[in-house]
Formats: C-alpha cells, structure tokens, sequence
C-alpha cells in the first residue's frame, strides 16, 4: 500500500518527483529517437507551410512559397535533433500533463480534486488547439507578409533554414503553451485564488502584457505581433468565462 500524503517525508516527495520527471524525460526521449528515425515524414510536416501546396494558400488561392538554404554544415543535423525533441514533446503532453497529476493529486482535498481535474482534463486539448492555430494560421500569415515586404527591389529574400525552424518553434510550440493559460485560470479560480471579477477588472493591463509577450516570442516587426496578439486576448476573454465567479458579488 502506498504512503498516505501525511506520512510522506520531505525525501519520500523528492523521490516521487524524481520518478515523474524520469518518466516523463524517458517519454520524450524514446519519441525522439523514433523522429530521429523518420526525418522525411517529419521534414514534409515542418516544411509543409513554406510551400504553395500548403492547405491555407489554397484556400485562399494564394501562388505562395519559398526556398530555404543551409550556410551552416552542421545546421541540419542539429535542425533535425531539435524538430524530433520539439515533436516529442508536443506528441508526449498529455502523458506528462498525467505526469504531473498523479505527482499533485496526493495532496488534494477530495473538493479541490474534482475542481482540477476538469482543468488538468482540458490542458491537453487546448494545447493542441494553440498548435494547430499556430501551424495553420499565425505562422503562414507572418511567412506572408515577411516574403512580401522589401525595403527595396535591389534586395531579395533569402531564408536560411535557422531562420524559419526559429519562427516555426516561437510560432507553433510557444503558442501552443500559452494556450494554457485558461487552464492555469480554472485552477486557481476553484482554489479560490483568482475570481472572474479580477479578470475584468485588469483586462487593459492584460492587453499590454499580451502585447509584451507577443514581443518576446515573435521577431522584431509589428505584423507578426498583432497576428499573435488577437488569438492571445482571445484566450484571456475566454479565461474570463471559465474562471469561477465570486458568488459574493
């Protein structure tokens, strides 16, 4: 039988934590030998939006693509590892979302149980869902409107393979974590940290943060930024609605 909650020492937690985190090390680690394996399946994935046949150009029956060279002899070797690591983390999340539940659960009331689960059961859903919107929409639109802009005639676009893999990843992976953040509000609200009254009350102060974040994770141009910005207020109103209301208000 295992150790209840309250008999657990400081080092009996310690080496709970270290099997969760080695599990979930172990988990990333095995799916990214299989991509490692595989790079022309995943390569038709990761490159698929810098081509015309991509499914948004399509639709909008856009004669869009663009070529990508290497300057550097070691870049794709070490494009090709970082893709496989990124890929097996967005394929492994729910198994270390349950990871992570399993470590925290212990120390729940059985009414804080029922109010995260909900939270931890939607975590992995919506991080897919910022996945998907960055693959398919953020990302095009900003290889759009890049490949589009010049400064000058005399100058033509070139784009390394660096550069689109760190778009790519600040487009794509990075979005699909701050997708989180209605999940993180759930939480606290029914741990009654947070109450729906908060969110709308600081919503100016949440559009300025948005904005800082969309700085951070997207290069130094505003397009890029506000692209980002919508779906990422979108998100904080959308928190509003999930949060729990203060029932003495």
């Amino acid at each position: 039988m295992a150790l209840q909650e309250s008999d657990m020492s400081f080092w009996d937690h310690l080496d709970v934590l270290r099997g969760t985190l080695f599990r979930s090390v172990l988990s990333v680690a095995l799916l990214s030998v299989v991509f490692l394996c595989i790079p022309r399946p995943l390569f038709q994935v990761v490159l698929w939006p810098s081509t015309p046949d991509f499914v948004l150009y399509r639709v909008l029956g856009l004669d869009f693509g663009m070529s990508l060279i290497n300057i550097d002899i070691s870049a794709q070797f070490f494009v090709h590892l970082k893709m496989s690591v990124l890929f097996a983390l967005v394929l492994a999340f729910p198994y270390i979302v349950y990871e992570i539940w399993r470590f925290v659960v212990p120390a729940l009331y059985e009414k804080e149980k029922k109010a995260l689960r909900t939270a931890f059961g939607m975590s992995s859903g919506l991080f897919y869902l910022g996945v998907l919107v960055g693959y398919f929409v953020v990302l095009p639109v900003c290889l759009m409107f890049f490949m589009n802009y010049s400064v000058s005639d005399a100058v033509r676009n070139t784009i390394s393979l660096n550069s689109y893999i760190s778009l790519f990843t600040s487009l794509v992976f990075l979005i699909g974590l701050l997708f989180e953040f209605p999940t993180v509000v759930m939480a606290l609200s029914h741990l009654g940290v947070l109450k729906r009254n908060q969110l709308r009350r600081f919503r100016k102060q949440a559009f300025i943060v948005i904005l800082i974040l969309a700085a951070l994770i997207t290069p130094s141009d505003p397009f890029s930024k506000f692209v980002l910005a919508i779906p990422l207020y979108g998100l904080y109103e959308f928190s509003i609605l999930v949060c729990k209301n203060d029932i003495n208000q």
